[in-house]
């Protein structure tokens, strides 16, 4: 009787099949990373319009609490403090509303990889932590004034600087790429806040611009 050998060793990979099974896990990678990366911006662009709502509704209750003035009316008769906004020292206005805002986090937007969130508006809280832009115009009773948003502008295709931006009905300024694709959300003076695309922005712009205007003088945002 002859004596039966078997064997329990398992046959691996080919290369044939290794190199198949690495390109249809790249094909995965390839089609599911945009999707999770366009999720990412969805969410941090929720985030964003949410900060803006809560900013918008520390803007009304200063209001509230200061004869119907919001903050800008207020630091204007201060000419110390007007200077260093107009110097590019946003944050001033910021650390004004610290009791409205509670917590500087806020002021942040989670798309924004310029800067940082601060912790408290006391150790090192500066420009380097806000994300938002603010008008010196706005006010309550004019509800369709932009507020603030978003401060990644761009005119004639060069990054806003810091400081005083100056704008006109017929000012062409625009978003640029740093954030939200393109696009980027606003406050009104109303406590609402508007998802703009480069579209809806422009006529935005252009009604809030024409309230402002008064005596020839120009719509005046600070930028950080």
């Amino acid at each position: 009787m002859k004596t039966r050998y078997t064997t329990n060793r398992t046959r691996g990979f080919t290369w044939v099949e290794l190199l198949v099974v690495i390109g249809v896990v790249a094909l995965l990678a390839a089609l599911l990373l945009p999707a999770l990366a366009a999720a990412k911006r969805k969410a941090q662009r929720i985030h964003c319009v949410n900060y803006l709502m809560q900013i918008g509704m520390s803007f009304r209750i200063f209001e509230g609490d200061n004869f119907g003035k919001y903050p800008m009316q207020v630091i204007l008769t201060n000419s110390e403090t007007m200077k260093l906004i107009t110097n590019g020292s946003a944050y001033v206005l910021w650390r004004t509303m610290s009791n409205e805002l509670s917590t500087p986090f806020i002021l942040h937007c989670p798309a924004d990889t310029r800067r940082v969130a601060a912790t408290n508006f006391a150790t090192g809280f500066s420009d380097a932590n806000i994300s938002y832009f603010f008008s010196l115009d706005a006010v309550e009773t004019y509800p369709n004034m932009i507020l603030d948003g978003d401060d990644n502008l761009a005119m004639d295709g060069a990054r806003v600087k810091p400081g005083i931006l100056n704008l006109w009905p017929n000012s062409t300024i625009e978003w640029n790429k740093e954030r939200h694709h393109f696009n980027g959300n606003i406050g009104l003076a109303d406590g609402s806040v508007q998802q703009a695309t480069i579209e809806s922005w422009k006529s935005v712009v252009a009604t809030s611009t024409s309230i402002a205007i008064t005596n020839s003088t120009p719509s005046a945002w600070v930028i950080p």
